[in-house]
Parts: C-alpha cells; structure tokens; sequence
C-alpha cells in the first residue's frame, strides 16, 4: 500500500485541527510580545496588521511539518 504524500498528510483534517489551535494559541501570544503595545494604543497601520496576521504563520507551519515529519516516520518504522 502507498503512503500518503506529505500533501495529503498536510491537509489531514487532525493535523489541520491540531496546527491551527497551536497556531491560535502560539500566534496570540507571539503578536501579543511583537505588537501588544501598539494595539492597545490603537497605533498598528495596515502593514503592521499585514506583519501581525502573519505571525500566525509561523506556528501554524511549524505544527504541520512537525506531524508530517512524524506520520511519515511512524509510517516507515511500521513498513520496516
């Protein structure tokens, strides 16, 4: 049997369950660090709001290729 890619395994409706409450999580507390400040002055410009949404990214990747990474791996020692 063929494993599923690493798109497949990306699009999992469990991983993409799992890296967007880490990313939420994560992402809040990261944009709260980096821009905390400017947006409870009211002072963030769309580029910085552009820079705060993206934040989110960063988890929100990590998270993903960490379960791909590990769904790959398990699936190998398992073929072995």
């Amino acid at each position: 049997m063929a494993h599923p890619t690493a798109w497949q395994i990306a699009t999992d409706r469990s991983v993409v369950r799992r890296a967007t409450k880490i990313a939420i999580v994560v992402g809040v507390v990261i944009a709260v660090i980096n821009h905390g400040d400017r947006i409870v002055t009211a002072q963030m410009d769309p580029v910085a709001w552009v820079k705060c949404a993206l934040t989110f990214l960063v988890p929100y990747s990590v998270s993903t290729y960490s379960s791909v990474m590990a769904v790959r791996e398990r699936l190998q020692s398992l073929g072995d």
